[in-house]
């Protein structure tokens, strides 16, 4: 378990006696170095620790060894932060450009999207409020819009296309359950949970859906992959 307290986290062991090591996160580099590619990082690291609401200007300047005035030399204000948090989530995902056919390409980066997201479990929450004039920002946008307009969507059609298939993506990710199966709660207790809250006789299609996954556990990756591939194949079909 990680318990963050300002520029320390402390990572709880399960030894004898209930043993809390702490492990400072403060960065060692020197003073003279701070950048904004720093500072954004640094804000990430914080964020993907402790969560983002965790990102302060104070509690940054306390793990980069500044004051919290100083960042404001790199930084606009917390827009500006969240906005630069936003353009390095999206520079880890990947959009294949090695000749796949179009469809596939936009289902790898689906997936590697989802990747990130996993890494970064604000960013799915933060990334369509933000606006998209970084320079990875940028760039990704115009990958994706690439292979749409390559494969034979007009400009207009592209953008609708990107719209549709990010409104999947960020409101699948959204709905991620926080309990997972290290978290010690496997998915079939889940489900015979909702079937005990059902009456008996009561709601009987929620209930046949809760039985099924009482003995066969729900698989995330497979009811993603189950609507992108309806997206996918609309969009192929609207190309005629």
């Amino acid at each position: 378990m990680l318990v963050c307290q300002g520029d320390v986290v402390a990572a709880a062991l399960p030894t004898t006696g209930g043993v809390i090591i702490a492990h400072s996160k403060s960065s060692k580099e020197p003073r003279d170095t701070l950048n904004r590619e720093r500072v954004l990082r640094a804000a990430v690291d914080l964020a993907d620790e402790c969560g983002i609401e965790s990102v302060t200007m104070r509690e940054l300047g306390r793990r980069l060894e500044v004051k919290a005035a100083s960042l404001y030399n790199h930084i606009a204000g917390k827009d500006d932060l969240l906005g630069g948090m936003v353009d390095l989530a999206l520079s880890e995902i990947d959009v294949p450009t090695d000749g796949v056919f179009w469809k596939e390409t936009l289902r790898r980066r689906a997936i590697s999207a989802r990747q990130v997201f996993a890494r970064h479990r604000w960013a799915a929450g933060l990334i369509d409020s933000r606006d998209r004039t970084g320079p990875n920002s940028l760039a990704y946008v115009d990958r994706v819009l690439g292979v749409l307009i390559g494969a034979g969507f007009s400009p207009s059609a592209a953008a609708n296309a990107f719209l549709v298939l990010d409104s999947y993506l960020y409101g699948f990710e959204r709905q991620r359950p926080d309990v997972s199966i290290e978290d010690g709660l496997e998915r079939t207790e889940v489900a015979r949970e909702i079937l005990a809250a059902i009456p008996d006789g009561g709601y009987r299609y929620a209930a046949r859906v809760a039985i099924e996954y009482a003995e066969n556990p729900f698989d995330q990756e497979a009811a993603f992959e189950f609507g992108l591939g309806l997206i996918l194949d609309g969009l192929e079909r609207s190309l005629g």
